[in-house]
């Protein structure tokens, strides 16, 4: 995440007919303590990829499918749940769906390692700052949705951020367009595939477990792995990307169905404004003012969404 989550927030949370959690109580209190987690880890994730600086993307994201494969293959044989991984690669529709979703989302991680590699933080960032307007656009256009006023508001807005951002830059912003729409086309994906998010993760990284295990082998035979530099800290620390990967999506599919969506939704701007944070008082990447007017935009973009998804929810039903 990366935000990397196998599950929209659009449609994560059950709510009551008042906007309620449908788990109220100390239930919700728990549900609302795992969600914030999820995406403090998420946010949080440049700081893990800042010192695999050295290894390859491609070999820094394999690592992350072939760890995350076993661990929640682990985690779901305890559990009693792997029938539901085995059903869904049993059936060929929902198979199909989870090896697209899984390209988009491999993508997706790709992309954010590469920017967090060349020290583009702040762009990808952006790209997670923009997800909930990508989602309205998909939906319009492929879902046949219909906006609100404010939605076209916030989309207009989003959208005068990224041209300006592009005509500062002399060309589109196209690491967080590449974030953005590839983690909104995975959400759109998986909202269609009924398959629970563990499971569905778990099938996903089954899908790309073999393609990741011959890069890494050709990778290892080269020296590019990571595992073969010598470096135990390296080498603990790839291992170490499997728990990063799945443990946020845990809390996130625990929390996320038991508060309201609407908390959902503002919850989420915890992971790019972390990563934002990051790129810019840890690492030290430029902001010049012309762009900050560019993320300006997006942010006020951001505002004007989150609160007619407000106003919206707390209509009388």
């Amino acid at each position: 995440m990366s935000m990397e989550s196998t599950r929209s927030p659009n449609d994560a949370a059950p709510v009551g007919a008042l906007g309620e959690p449908a788990h109220p109580g100390v239930d919700g209190r728990y549900g609302l303590a795992a969600t914030i987690t999820a995406f403090l880890l998420w946010g949080a994730l440049p700081l893990y990829l800042r010192p695999l600086r050295a290894v390859a993307p491609l070999a820094v994201m394999s690592h992350r499918i072939v760890w995350c494969c076993g661990f929640v293959l682990a985690w779901l044989a305890l559990r009693g749940g792997l029938g539901e991984v085995v059903r869904a690669l049993r059936s060929p529709p929902t198979r199909g769906r989870l090896a697209l979703s899984a390209l988009l989302i491999s993508g997706n991680w790709l992309g954010f390692v590469w920017a967090v590699s060349v020290g583009r933080v702040l762009d990808a960032s952006l790209g997670y700052f923009m997800n909930p307007i990508v989602n309205v656009l998909l939906g319009v256009t492929l879902l046949g949705e219909r906006l609100r006023r404010g939605q076209w508001a916030a989309v207009a807005l989003a959208a005068l951020g990224v041209l300006w951002l592009g005509m500062q830059a002399g060309e589109l912003p196209w690491v967080a367009l590449l974030l953005a729409f590839s983690f909104g086309g995975y959400g759109l994906v998986r909202k269609v595939v009924a398959v629970e998010a563990v499971a569905g993760l778990a099938a996903e990284t089954i899908v790309l477990t073999p393609a990741a295990v011959a890069y890494l082998a050709w990778a290892h035979a080269h020296g590019a792995s990571g595992i073969a530099r010598g470096d135990t800290f390296l080498q603990l620390w790839l291992v170490l990307g499997g728990l990063v990967t799945a443990i946020p999506l845990a809390l996130f599919s625990y929390g996320a169905r038991r508060i309201p969506l609407s908390t959902v939704g503002l919850v989420q701007y915890l992971a790019p404004t972390l990563q934002f944070l990051s790129g810019v008082v840890l690492f030290g990447e430029p902001l010049p003012r012309s762009r900050m007017v560019g993320f300006a935009l997006i942010w006020t973009a951001l505002v004007v969404y989150a609160a007619d998804g407000l106003a919206y929810a707390r209509r009388p039903r």
